[in-house]
């Protein structure tokens, strides 16, 4: 007789959200973007409530009668967990579930979890558990209703270490070990970026939204498979191609995480060894799904991310991504039209892919300096990095040295300074 295989699998969790924005204009961007994370986390929403919240109460975030409301509904709807679009401190997250009588996650516990899942490299868990522990760590007090004492041992002052105290403790070295270990991830990715410096070529990031597109961005420039998925955060680990343009440029490019709305603090703390690539990076490609409704509140939320890390500043290629699901081609040319570097493609199907890659070779020229110099030949060996460090543009040699014409990077230039010629 045949086995029949069973479906072993946890049935998805039944989530009530709990969206308490101040602008009912973003009420339907937000409750898509809050049902998206569920989504993302394996969390089926079966209901929503909404809140306008000018000063949260400090018990519950909503306030008694809304909480009571908020119970009839996880009841009616025989929710299993409770999610709130916002942050919650350690006393209203205590308060909610103990008036609710289900658990209850906010906003940054749940991007947490899809982090968690999605990470797979080493460097990744480490860098969600330090994201998980730090969130913990000022929240753990208010989950203790009684300090449980510990009895203390023969040779002890006193009742002993409480529970409460003994698990700070043990949170604390953990994170403390987990710091430790991700220190030595900065040295190895900054061996990693000085390696590649040696390279005449420049650094840039692909930044964007979550599921903006920036991964399918990076496999249709490099020509790599990296994996693509449309669900939220489904890159956590950077990866780095070599790219060389028709132009006969080239560049290093990094794919890194997606950014989101209210991106948690955490989150950009445990992650500062994956966004230093952002930070050290020559310039950016940021990457925009013009084809969203609210693609303007997401590119915001980028550029706010982006200054938080203070990166704001950095030279930026702006990708108009998605034309391709645009219904109205006027928009995308006058979004070009209006928006300096920048260039509208679509990565899946490939329309406009030329109008972007002369926009990189513009953004790769305004950082390279152009050189015209008289080599002595003794000197000749500077040649050498010219081809090595840059693109050599014109060579004579003369009776009185090497004329050379180049674009090179910056260090490289600079030590050509004595030998310009006079323009």
């Amino acid at each position: 007789m045949p086995r029949v295989a069973t479906d072993t699998r946890k049935p998805a969790e039944r989530a009530v959200l709990t969206l308490v924005h101040e602008d009912a204009a973003e009420d339907e961007y937000t409750e898509e973007e809050l049902r998206s994370l569920c989504d993302a986390a394996g969390v089926v929403a079966i209901g929503t409530l909404h809140q306008r919240v000018d000063r949260p109460s400090s018990a519950t975030y909503i306030g008694k009668g809304k909480v009571e409301e908020l119970h009839t509904a996880a009841e009616d709807e025989h929710a299993d967990v409770v999610v709130f679009d916002c942050e919650l401190s350690g006393v209203q997250h205590r308060n909610l579930e103990e008036a609710l009588k289900l658990p209850v996650l906010d906003r940054t516990q749940l991007i947490l979890d899809i982090f968690a899942q999605r990470a797979h490299s080493s460097e990744g868990k480490l860098q969600v558990e330090l994201a998980q522990y730090s969130y913990l760590m000022p929240r753990i007090t208010a989950a203790y209703t009684e300090f449980e004492r510990q009895k203390g041992g023969i040779g002890m002052r006193g009742p002993g270490e409480t529970k409460l105290e003994a698990d700070k403790r043990r949170i604390k070295e953990r994170i403390t070990h987990l710091k430790n270990e991700l220190d030595d991830v900065v040295k190895s990715r900054q061996q990693q970026r000085a390696s590649r410096r040696k390279h005449p070529f420049p650094f840039c990031c692909i930044v964007g939204y979550t599921s903006a597109g920036k991964s399918t961005l990076m496999n249709k420039l490099s020509g790599s498979e990296i994996f693509v998925d449309p669900m939220l955060f489904a890159t956590l680990d950077p990866t780095t191609r070599k790219v060389d343009l028709p132009t006969g440029y080239g560049l290093f490019i990094t794919d890194t995480v997606g950014f989101v709305r209210n991106l948690p603090t955490n989150l950009v703390a445990a992650f500062r060894a994956t966004l230093e690539e952002v930070v050290e990076a020559d310039f950016l490609i940021h990457v925009v799904d013009v084809s969203h409704p609210n693609w303007e509140l997401q590119s915001e939320a980028v550029k706010e991310t982006l200054e938080t890390l203070g990166a704001s500043e950095k030279p930026a290629l702006t990708v108009f991504n998605k034309i391709d699901k645009l219904e109205d081609k006027t928009v995308m040319r006058e979004l070009v039209a209006q928006t300096p570097n920048s260039a509208a493609v679509s990565a899946a199907t490939g329309a406009g892919t030329d109008s972007m890659l002369d926009a990189l070779t513009k953004m790769i020229r305004s950082l390279l300096v152009p050189i015209d110099v008289l080599l002595p030949y003794d000197k000749s060996g500077l040649l050498q990095e010219c081809y090595d460090l840059g693109r050599v543009l014109e060579v004579e040699h003369r009776e009185d040295g090497i004329h050379v014409r180049a674009e090179l990077i910056a260090e490289t230039a600079q030590r050509l300074r004595p030998y310009q010629l006079a323009s």
